[in-house]
């Protein structure tokens, strides 16, 4: 028998900052044209029914650089389809046709990097406010970090290299406490289960006593909006408790270069 979902996309609000930076090149020996504004008004149209926003974008011969910002639903795999296959339509529609390399680059990147997202997870039992030393030891138990986990490196496949990082924050119905050891190590454990059935890679994770903190590598085919419920989901089932986690989550980009610095190379500054 095949469990229903708790939790689901029409019925799970969600709060994200998600941006996806991507990079094409010409195919060997070729050039990219030269388009003019409105070819990229109009695509920004039509990439917005996609969920996908332009931000930013820097066009040479050589190569193209793009930064959006992307809604909760779409994965990197949809992603690079979506802006590669609109982008290529719509230049054969204005007769500047290009042949773009099968290799791209995806990149993840947020408001913090890399660095500052691992150390504020690591450290959330140790900075719990009003916290005694025993309570923050106690936590501390329940908080992995796994230094073979190198979040810089991309996911090579053969159409190119992902780097797909999140930060996800869970919180307890109503702010409830799970209070016992045996509750908190099951979702600590579960969280790790859960990542190595569906191909995570988490470097750090912080559960604690009204809610969690991860941070990871996700597959390149799942969205943030799966993940997301996928430990939702998963979670409350371990813990037979249906009502576990607030229908909401958070989840937001982070990567090597933070988006100050993606959208100043991006805009060629």
């Amino acid at each position: 028998m095949t469990l229903e979902p708790v939790y689901t996309a029409e019925h799970t609000k969600s709060a994200y900052r998600l941006y996806y930076n991507w990079v094409g090149w010409p195919s060997q020996q070729s050039r990219l044209p030269e388009p003019h504004d409105a070819f990229f008004a109009e695509l920004a149209s039509a990439w917005e029914e996609d969920g996908i926003r332009l931000l930013e974008r820097a066009w040479s011969p050589r190569d193209a650089r793009l930064l959006f910002s992307v809604k909760p639903g779409v994965s990197p795999i949809l992603f690079t389809a979506r802006i590669k296959g609109r982008l290529q339509y719509a230049l054969r529609k204005q007769a500047l046709p290009a042949r773009f390399s099968r290799k791209l680059a995806m990149l993840s990147v947020g408001g913090n990097l890399i660095s500052t997202v691992e150390r504020y997870v690591e450290n959330q039992a140790t900075n719990m406010p009003l916290a005694d030393p025993s309570t923050r030891e106690f936590l501390r138990r329940f908080t992995v970090v796994d230094s073979t986990v190198n979040l810089a490196m991309p996911t090579p496949v053969a159409a190119g290299r992902y780097w797909y990082n999140l930060h996800l924050v869970l919180v307890t119905r109503r702010r409830i406490c799970i209070l016992d050891a045996q509750r908190l190590g099951v979702l600590r454990d579960g969280c790790l289960r859960i990542a190595a059935k569906h191909k995570h890679q988490i470097s750090r994770l912080a559960v604690m006593f009204d809610h969690l903190h991860i941070a990871l590598r996700g597959a390149i085919a799942q969205s943030p909006a799966e993940i997301a419920l996928c430990y939702m989901n998963n979670l409350a089932f371990l813990l037979r408790q249906d009502a576990l986690w607030q229908p909401s989550y958070y989840v937001g980009t982070f990567g090597h270069y933070d988006l100050g610095a993606i959208r100043q190379a991006v805009a060629g500054e």
